[in-house]
């Protein structure tokens, strides 16, 4: 029998798991707040989002723009954001990575 019945250590896990709770969800937050860019064609087209990958803004040089060719217009805008999404998906992992480090890989349902 656990001296004490066990109920500290329970009582300190549940205690453990409410503030990564709260930490996991004040980080989300943040990246939510923070916008990163990503750009393609040299700069041409410019994308932002937000930390969670939220398509919040583009910007695209009259240089980028022909009617003749809007095949390449478009993968540029493809090409700017996936990159700003890539970005994203690198400070999600700097903000959220260890906050679930302790999760032995990470828990079910969470995006890591």
């Amino acid at each position: 029998m656990i001296p004490g019945g066990g109920q500290p250590n329970m009582q300190q896990l549940l205690q453990q798991a409410q503030k990564m709770q709260q930490d996991l969800a004040q980080a989300q937050e943040e990246l939510a707040r923070t916008e990163v860019d990503g750009q393609a064609g040299g700069g041409l087209v410019k994308a932002t989002v937000n930390g969670s990958g939220e398509l919040r803004g583009l910007v695209i040089d009259p240089k980028a723009v022909d009617p003749e060719d809007t095949e390449t217009l478009a993968d540029l805008v493809v090409a700017a954001v996936q990159a700003a999404n890539e970005n994203a998906q690198q400070l999600q992992q700097q903000k959220l990575g260890p906050l679930t480090q302790g999760l032995g890989g990470g828990m079910p349902g969470l995006p890591f």
